[in-house]
Parts: C-alpha cells; structure tokens; sequence
C-alpha cells in the first residue's frame, strides 16, 4: 500500500503593483533572508504576474496568489484573495 500525498500549490502574498494588462496584475512579493555571513535580514522583493479573471483587483490591493498551471510565457499564478 502506498501513501498518496496530495501536491500542495504555493500560496503567497503580496501587494498589486499593476493592472494595466487584460486579466493579469503583476504581484510584488516581499521576504526576508538572513544574510549567510553577517547574520542581518535582507528585504528581497520579486514580481509576479498573476491571473485576475474578472479584472477586480487594483494597484494597491493586498493579494493571495496561488501556484497553478502555466497559463502563458510568464504567468503562472492566479489571485485567489
């Protein structure tokens, strides 16, 4: 008998920083590392396209994006929050 464990999808969050595409806002995602050698914590910030199916969200809005399937070149999340 084998375990059958369920793949569990990325979930970040992040702040909606454009929404000028059609159905897609770009996400940026803060976090914070500990540098290996000094030991202070770096702010790292990434974007993210994200799919936005009824175009309701705006620049400003704080967002939860899911993992998903890819559904083009870059975009490979969709806004779940």
């Amino acid at each position: 008998m084998e375990k059958q464990t369920k793949k569990t999808n990325k979930i970040l969050k992040g702040v909606v920083v454009s929404d000028k595409m059609d159905k897609t806002v770009v996400v940026e995602v803060t976090r914070f590392v500990e540098h290996k050698k000094y030991g202070k914590r770096i702010k790292i910030t990434k974007n993210y396209k994200a799919h936005d199916e009824n175009n309701n969200k705006k620049v400003g809005d704080k967002v939860e994006i899911e993992e998903t399937k890819p559904m083009s070149k870059d975009k490979h999340f969709k806004v779940i929050i």
